[in-house]
C-alpha cells in the first residue's frame, strides 16, 4: 500500500529507536543581530546557570561578561520565589525589581526571566511555558511534559507504544493525542490531574489530528469513517461531530486560527495548505505560499495572527517556513542540518520549536525566526524527542 506523504512525517517518528546525544543549551547556529548585551548574576548557582541557558537561547539578547546594557540579578528568596533585580549596566541605576512566585524554584526563575524580558524589550516572555512531546528511549513511545529547557520532566500514561501529536488543551489540564492501542489510530484525551487517558473519538477508519479550539469548546480532527479522510469538528467531549470537508483528497493537521473562526490544514495534491471557516458548508481555499511543492504541518500563531509556521520540502529534505498574511509571502526560517519539521510557536510570536531530524537522531530545537539563533533544548536522557506542543499560562 502506498503511504501518503501527508502522514510520512508524523509516522516516521514511530521507527526511531536510538538515543539523541546532545546537551541542553547547545547552540547550533547563532546570529547576533540587534541583540541587547546583558550580564547575569545571583544565587544559587544552578538557577543562575539556568538563566544563562535561557537568555543564551533568546535571539534578542547576548549574554556577556562586560559592557552590558543591563545587569540581571536573580536571587532565590523562598522555596518557590525568585527576586529579579535589573540595573542599567553602564550607569548602575536601578530599572526594575520584583519577587516572582512559581510552582517551584526553577519555575519561579523562568517566570522572573520572563519579567526581565518584558521590562527590557517589547517582547513577551516565553521561558515559563510547558512542553508536551513524544519521547522514544528504545522501549516504545511515550508522552512527556517538561519545562522549556528539559527540567521537571514527567512521563504520562499514553495507552500504547505508538503515539502521535500530543496537543494541550487551552487551560493546560488535558492532552489530546492519537494512539495505536488497537492497531489503528484513535483519538484519546489524557486528564493530567487524574493521569487517566480515555477514548475521545473511535470510529471506523483512522482518527487523527485532534486539536482543541482556542476557547477549549471544540476539537478539530481528521476522520476517515465515511471513506476519504475529512476535517471534522466536535464539542469538547468528542460528541456532536460535524463534517466540514467533502473531497477525495488526503487531509491532515488541522489547526485553529487564534480567534477560533477558521482552520488551516494540509491537503493533497502537493500537499499544500488550505484555509476554511470552521463551519459546515464552508469551502476550503488554497493558501498560496509560493515557496514549495510540499507544505504541511501548519501551526497558526496564537500570539500573532499574522503568522503561520509550517514544514516545507527543500531539495531532498525539509525545513520550517513562515507565511505572513500581511505580505502574502512565505520565507524559510530554519537551516537544519538534515530536516527541520513539526514547528510549534512560542508565546512571543517570534521564537518557535521544531524537531531536528538527523541520521539516527531526533531532538527539539528552539529557533529565533528573526536572527536565526538555534539552540538544541532536549537532553539526551529523554532519548528521541519530537512533535512538541507548547502551553503558556
Amino acid at each position: 500500500m502506498r503511504v501518503s506523504p501527508l502522514i510520512l512525517l508524523p509516522l516516521a517518528a514511530l521507527a526511531a529507536t536510538a538515543f539523541a546525544q546532545n546537551k541542553v543549551g547547545e547552540v547550533i547556529i547563532s546570529a547576533n543581530l540587534n541583540t541587547t548585551p546583558i550580564r547575569i548574576s545571583g544565587s544559587p548557582a544552578e538557577l543562575v546557570s539556568l538563566a544563562r541557558v535561557a537568555f543564551g537561547a533568546h535571539g534578542a539578547y547576548q549574554v556577556v561578561s562586560t559592557d552590558a546594557a543591563y545587569d540581571f540579578e536573580f536571587t532565590q528568596v523562598a522555596p518557590n520565589q525568585v527576586r529579579v533585580e535589573i540595573t542599567r549596566g553602564r550607569t548602575g541605576l536601578p530599572a526594575f525589581s520584583e519577587v516572582v512566585t512559581g510552582t517551584s524554584a526553577r519555575n519561579a526563575l523562568l517566570r522572573a526571566a520572563d519579567a526581565a524580558v518584558a521590562h527590557t524589550s517589547k517582547l513577551r516572555g516565553f521561558f515559563a511555558g510547558k512542553l508536551a512531546f513524544v519521547s522514544d528511549r528504545g522501549g516504545g513511545m511515550e508522552i512527556m511534559t517538561s519545562d522549556l529547557f528539559g527540567g521537571e520532566v514527567m512521563a504520562w500514561p499514553s495507552v500504547s507504544r505508538q503515539i502521535i501529536t500530543p496537543r494541550w488543551s487551552p487551560d493546560g489540564s488535558r492532552l489530546i493525542f492519537t494512539s495505536y492501542r488497537n492497531g489503528f489510530p484513535d483519538i484519546y484525551v489524557l486528564n493530567l490531574a487524574t493521569r487517566v487517558p480515555s477514548v475521545f473519538v473511535s470510529v471506523q477508519g483512522t482518527n487523527t489530528g485532534g486539536r482543541f479550539s482556542p476557547d477549549g469548546g471544540r476539537v478539530a480532527m481528521v476522520l476517515s469513517g465515511e471513506g476519504s479522510s475529512e476535517i471534522y469538528v466536535s464539542n469538547a467531549q468528542g460528541k456532536m461531530i460535524s463534517r466540514l470537508t467533502r473531497s477525495a483528497a488526503v487531509k491532515a493537521g488541522p489547526c485553529w486560527s487564534p480567534d477560533g473562526s477558521r482552520l488551516v490544514f494540509t491537503s493533497e495534491p502537493g500537499p499544500q495548505l488550505y484555509l476554511m471557516p470552521a463551519a459546515v458548508g464552508a469551502q476550503p481555499q488554497r493558501l498560496s505560499t509560493n515557496i514549495s511543492r510540499y507544505c504541511a504541518e501548519p501551526d497558526w500563531c496564537r500570539w500573532d495572527p499574522d503568522k503561520i509556521a509550517f514544514t516545507i520540502g527543500v531539495g531532498r529534505g525539509f525545513q520550517v517556513a513562515i507565511y505572513h498574511f500581511s505580505t502574502g509571502q512565505a520565507k524559510q526560517v530554519s537551516a537544519a542540518r538534515l530536516d527541520g519539521i513539526e514547528p510549534c510557536w512560542l508565546a512571543d510570536g517570534r521564537h518557535l520549536i521544531y524537531t531536528a531530524r538527523e541520521a539516527g537522531r531526533r531532538s527539539l530545537v528552539l529557533l529565533d525566526t528573526e536572527s536565526g539563533r538555534t539552540t538544541r533544548i532536549s537532553p539526551s536522557v529523554l532519548g528521541q524527542t519530537s512533535q512538541a506542543s507548547y502551553w503558556y499560562r
